[in-house]
């Protein structure tokens, strides 16, 4: 740890900071020696060296746009890269080969990254982009609501609906790590949950696809969000504490050695003493970690070494009669989950292969009480995986790719239920005296997946995805996948994915029944139609059609209208009836379809100095149960428009807004005497919703400290938010960091 004395923070500095970082080949993962990377707008810039590292000293305090192109090449603009005096600025850039450029055909400077294996509905966010999404408040999940075909649930909560899909079909990779649910107080079962655990300050840049992803994802439907963390500076040690609406923490990150970096976060909300203080009866408190160490071994051989945990606990004042009317009516969950994992990546000439141990491990201990403080509900369960996988990446030529892989998967799911004769709102009793089981079971997969470029206009990529997973009745499951990209000139495509995806049914829904262990996989058959043209080099205009085919779908033999996919948000318990967590015979029948349409146009922050995505969405959900009566799904929100922005006035002043509309999702209404009819099941529709948020960031430099300012003030209905970050000798908030 490195020490600091008063005259490192009274001496007067100049307002000037580094940008640092490498530039590697894509497919290989290798150094690219002698890459040009130009600070955009002002003549500024370096060549990588034969490592492919590269440095720009000297550079004011402000946000640039770095280019990076190199012979054989197509280019990179990374946007949004904020340079100040506390620690450098570190970008990676990873270059795709050129093809063979035919006619008119040129390949230009690209500021939207796109995957060959993944054409259509795929966006990729940077650090800074997620930092100053208003309301997003630095939620890698919340921050992504805003793209088309992407709804909440609720407000409060992360439940991601993506294309009509229900929060259970999201994948969260974590640096190549697959984690359940990246969410404090998650939902069993499901995705969602109130807020992520993963610090947005190590967070390098995100990608989200809202379908047609490639053969190498799988058990999932809907998404798959991948999260890239940074490494720790190599310089030296750094840090910083926060203060901020509901929590504070320490980050730490620097070199161990020549060879070696850290980061490592600790946080704690102060829910609890607020919460306790106003003289609430429900008080939720959490604590995350998140480490990781990265060590390069040689050029060839990186190991790498990751853990985040989170514990959530909540807490019942039951002090009066009151306090535990509104107290009968939660679930509390106490969640303690991780995860923790090894990996290898080792290069070779035309490719790397990768190696990585995991173990995801989640404990549930849920219990919800009647007025009377008797047991409605305990679920006191645990599951735990411990996995292999490995990855082999090899580029045969500019024109093909091969991408294969491999995981084994050992899983022990453990459960203590109870939920004594509980009559649902629509009059059906679920039972289950005492149910103690402990299961230990398997699921392996493998995939092969090749991309083609054909005369530099057609791009083709297609793959298969096997599947095993020994609980379920069809244990071998395969899904085909093939998407094909068009050029049509310098500035437009024409993109279509299909492919056929397979989701294992969630641990807990397999206990309560021994013939609930008959389920199959959902299977949901999908279909991409898209149009993309960029109408400048920093705004892309894109329109996409969409088709989700749904079959064997987990539903209710005792409730006939319940099909598993309309739930999952939530906190689950007696105001939803249980229903998440398939605690009765189920039957692998229930079906859907969903249709849509997205328009979408981004426009990346360059020397324009405003950005912005605007994204409509029409989409209509119908799913069927074993009634046979085809209803609205519960999470089919018709309309969705989305609209965010900012400009940046100048290096120390910056405004954005979000403004968000959603139509009404469908719900039942509740009869006179507190009950519900089958007959009126998703029948009505609930308000039409709206929200506005808006920032205003300014930053302050002294000059006799070497600490960055920054204040920032979020405006939402119903009131004003000042939230502080980085301040010192602030009257509102402090933030110290280490340079």
């Amino acid at each position: 740890m490195q020490f600091f004395s008063l005259n490192d923070f009274i001496s007067v500095q100049d307002y000037v900071g580094n940008i640092e970082g490498r530039v590697i080949d894509k497919t290989t993962k290798e150094g690219l020696p002698g890459v040009n990377v130009l600070v955009v707008g002002t003549g500024t810039g370096s060549s990588t060296d034969e490592n492919g590292n590269f440095k720009i000293p000297n550079l004011t305090v402000n946000t640039y746009q770095v280019k990076a192109s190199a012979v054989g090449y197509n280019s990179i603009v990374k946007t949004d890269v904020v340079v100040n005096s506390s620690r450098p600025a570190y970008l990676l850039f990873e270059l795709t080969e050129s093809v063979v450029e035919l006619q008119s055909i040129t390949v230009k400077s690209d500021y939207f990254e796109s995957s060959i294996n993944e054409p259509t509905s795929t966006a990729n966010f940077s650090y800074e982009e997620i930092r100053r999404s208003p309301g997003g408040f630095e939620d890698v999940v919340r921050a992504l609501s805003i793209l088309p075909g992407v709804g909440l649930a609720s407000p409060g909560r992360n439940d991601l609906i993506v294309r009509g899909g229900a929060p259970s079909e999201n994948l969260y990779i974590v640096d190549g790590f697959e984690i359940p649910n990246i969410n404090h107080f998650g939902s069993q079962g499901a995705t969602g949950g109130p807020l992520s655990y993963i610090n947005l300050d190590f967070v390098r840049e995100s990608s989200f696809s809202t379908g047609g992803f490639s053969a190498l994802y799988g058990d999932k439907l809907s998404s798959v969000l991948k999260i890239d963390l940074r490494q720790g500076r190599d310089d030296r040690i750094g840090g910083k504490a926060t203060i901020s609406a509901s929590q504070f923490g320490l980050n730490l990150e620097g070199p161990i050695g020549s060879k070696a970096n850290f980061i490592f976060s600790a946080r704690r909300s102060y829910l609890d003493f607020i919460f306790n203080a106003a003289g609430f009866s429900f008080v939720p408190e959490y604590y995350d970690l998140l480490s990781k160490v990265t060590y390069d071994i040689d050029n060839q051989n990186k190991l790498s070494y990751l853990f985040i945990g989170a514990l959530d606990r909540v807490n019942f004042n039951n002090n009066d009669a009151k306090d535990i009317y509104d107290n009968s009516r939660i679930l509390g969950t106490d969640q303690n989950q991780y995860i923790t994992g090894l990996s290898l990546r080792h290069l070779f000439n035309k490719g790397f292969v990768s190696f990585r141990l995991e173990r995801n491990f989640m404990h549930f201990n849920s219990t919800q009480r009647d007025t009377l403080l008797n047991p409605v509900f305990k679920n006191i369960s645990s599951e735990a995986e411990n996995k292999f996988l490995t990855d082999l990446v090899i580029r045969m030529n500019s024109q093909i790719e091969i991408n294969a892989g491999f995981s084994f998967n050992m899983i022990n799911f453990d459960a203590d239920i109870l939920l004594p004769d509980f009559t649902t709102t629509f009059d059906d009793t679920l039972k289950i005296n005492s149910l103690n089981t402990n299961n230990s079971f398997y699921k392996s997969s493998a995939y092969f997946q090749t991309s083609y470029t054909f005369d530099g206009k057609i791009k083709l990529s297609g793959g298969l995805r096997a599947d095993y997973f020994s609980e379920v009745e069809n244990t071998l499951d395969f899904s085909p996948r093939f998407s094909v990209s068009y050029l049509v000139d310098n500035y437009s495509s024409i993109n279509f994915s299909t492919g056929i995806y397979h989701q294992s049914p969630s641990y807990v829904w397999l206990t309560a029944y021994d013939n609930n262990k008959n389920l199959k996989s959902i299977r949901v058959e999908q279909y991409i139609l898209g149009y993309e043209r960029r109408l400048q080099e920093d705004i892309k205009f894109k329109i996409e059609g969409f088709i989700k085919d749904y079959h064997n779908y987990p539903a209710s033999l005792l409730r006939t209208y319940l099909v598993l996919s309309n739930t999952g948000a939530g906190y689950g318990g007696v105001e939803e009836n249980f229903s998440s967590f398939g605690l009765e015979p189920l039957v692998s029948k229930g079906r859907g379809i969903i249709r849509g349409i997205e328009l979408s146009v981004q426009k990346k922050l360059s020397d324009t100095p405003f950005y912005g995505i605007a994204a409509l969405t029409y989409s209509k959900s119908l799913f069927t149960a074993l009634d046979n009566i085809e209803r609205p799904g519960s999470f089919d929100q018709n309309w969705i428009f989305n609209l965010t922005g900012g400009y940046k006035f100048n290096s120390e002043w910056e405004a954005s807004l979000k403004f968000r509309f959603a139509s009404g999702a469908p719900y039942t209404p509740f009869n006179s005497d507190g009950t519900q009819s089958v007959n009126n099941y998703n029948t009505l529709r609930l308000p039409d919703s709206h929200s506005l948020d808006i920032r205003v960031d300014k930053r302050l430099l002294t000059q006799i400290y070497r600490i960055s300012i920054t204040v920032k003030m979020l405006i939402q209905y119903g009131g004003i938010i000042v939230k502080t970050k980085s301040m010192m000798k602030s009257q509102s908030g402090f933030c110290l960091r280490l340079a």
